[in-house]
């Protein structure tokens, strides 16, 4: 509790070590851990909170060395550089395996719950085996059972649901769907594989028979990259102001003009850390679209209206302010918006990242509850 508010930090990261998913493999997926080996990288100066010796899975980085006004791309520059915004450094191994760590640290920022997004490993969606995908996502369902099992109210996460072996995907939402630590499923989307494709019809079935939610999060430097990619002059800063709300973008649009929330009216679906300012634009637009242009499915209700529905939510950037947020909740009400740090990522201002939304002076006593904690609750499954 944060001055008598619930605070649910709805986009928070693990990232743990290729040692620490080791141990969770099948017996008869550990055989093949040496086709693995080409993408184990030590604990590099990017990995916040890691710990030295370890090592992270991660195919395919991107790199964007060319800055702006330069005529060609530097070697010294990597576009990995980040700038550390918080006031301290979280604890060691929060991204790993101490879960002890990481809630002393929510308890110094005042944070009860954790929602907990897994980042590089997710790139071995990129290999062209999607065996290797699928025993990593397995690994890291039952790291997650263990981790978060240590502190089952505080600490939560999501059952990752590849598109590449969509049975596999519901037997895993099935193993898993009634679990205290799963919350959430996220789809890891292949590449051009649609939201709104039929063959992934079986994983929001899923989802939704067991009231787990659709998290959609994207990535920056490895696959599945965001769309646009290749398209960003080897920049960085064109990169990041593109990458996550184009993406979100994209899967709105997919998600919601396919039809899914009409299909599966229980089902709820978010974004996180995409930004927020763009959906009050992105609806009104869906909204022309759907009848200048067509090509959605048959939809019941306009583009904005599934927004405005309590069935879609979004993850707030604290960067966007007081006055971004106070405009996007005129035009969507203030079920929508989700308090989000991005811990313990660069730019999640730790400690103060839950005082730096309490600043915002604004907002009545009931829409902080909301934003802090009470649009997560609803979002996530209550367990």
């Amino acid at each position: 509790m944060k001055n008598g508010f619930r605070v649910y930090d709805s986009d928070t990261h693990v990232n743990p070590a290729a040692e620490v998913l080791e141990r969770y493999v099948d017996p008869s997926f550990r055989a093949r851990l040496p086709e693995l080996a080409p993408y184990r990288f030590a604990v590099g100066e990017g990995a916040v909170a890691g710990v030295a010796g370890l090592h992270n899975y991660r195919v395919g980085t991107k790199y964007y060395r060319r800055v702006l006004g330069e005529e060609a791309p530097r070697d010294t520059f990597t576009g990995r550089e980040t700038k550390w915004m918080g006031s301290k450094m979280p604890r060691p191994g929060v991204q790993d395996d101490q879960a002890e760590n990481r809630v002393k640290d929510m308890d110094d920022e005042g944070t009860d719950v954790h929602f907990l997004i897994p980042t590089s490993w997710l790139s071995l969606v990129g290999l062209p085996d999607p065996a290797l995908e699928i025993g990593m996502i397995r690994a890291y369902h039952r790291h997650m059972a263990d981790f978060c099992g240590q502190f089952p109210t505080r600490l939560k996460s999501m059952i990752v649901a590849s598109s590449r072996n969509v049975d596999e995907a519901v037997r895993e939402i099935r193993e898993w769907g009634n679990s205290k630590w799963a919350v959430a499923v996220m789809p890891l989307l292949a590449k051009d594989v649609p939201a709104d494709h039929p063959d992934l019809h079986p994983i929001w079935r899923a989802a939704a028979d067991h009231d787990l939610p659709i998290a959609n999060h994207s990535f920056t430097w490895n696959p599945p990259y965001y769309p646009g990619y290749l398209d960003l002059w080897d920049n960085i800063f064109l990169g990041r102001l593109a990458a996550h709300p184009w993406g979100a973008m994209r899967f709105v649009g997919s998600f919601i003009g396919g039809g899914l929330f009409d299909q599966y009216p229980t089902l709820r679906m978010g974004v996180l850390e995409f930004g927020f300012g763009w959906l009050p634009f992105w609806a009104r637009r869906m909204d022309e679209q759907a009848v200048y242009v067509g090509g959605t499915a048959p939809l019941k209700q306009k583009p904005s209206e599934y927004m405005q529905s309590g069935r879609f939510f979004c993850s707030i950037e604290h960067h966007e302010g007081e006055d971004m947020y106070n405009y996007v909740t005129h035009f969507l009400g203030d079920d929508v918006l989700m308090y989000a740090s991005d811990y313990p990522h660069s730019e999640c201002q730790f400690p103060d990242s839950v005082d730096n939304i309490l600043a915002w002076k604004s907002l009545k006593p009931e829409t902080t509850k909301k934003l802090l904690g009470g649009n997560a609750d609803r979002f996530f499954k209550q367990v």
